[in-house]
């Protein structure tokens, strides 16, 4: 059963749980999607993300993403 844009709001509003109401499969956060990129890197700089990673305990991905995404919001 669909619930009313007005009854929806008065809930949340009201702190009610409205996760009954949400269409989770469904859901998604625009511009969070991911797009596949190839990026080329020289042999020592992965060298130097695969000894960082290993040190931290994750994926070089995670590295790299952690380190791009702290860099853009230094320049925004």
């Amino acid at each position: 059963m669909k619930t009313k844009a007005s009854d929806f709001d008065k809930k949340f509003d009201d702190g009610e749980d409205i996760t009954a109401d949400l269409d989770l499969d469904n859901a998604r956060r625009p511009e969070y999607e991911q797009k596949r990129v190839n990026v080329d890197f020289p042999l020592w700089m992965i060298q130097s993300l695969d000894r960082e990673a290993k040190r931290l305990g994750v994926p070089r991905q995670a590295i790299i993403k952690l380190w791009i995404a702290d860099r853009l919001e230094k320049v925004s």
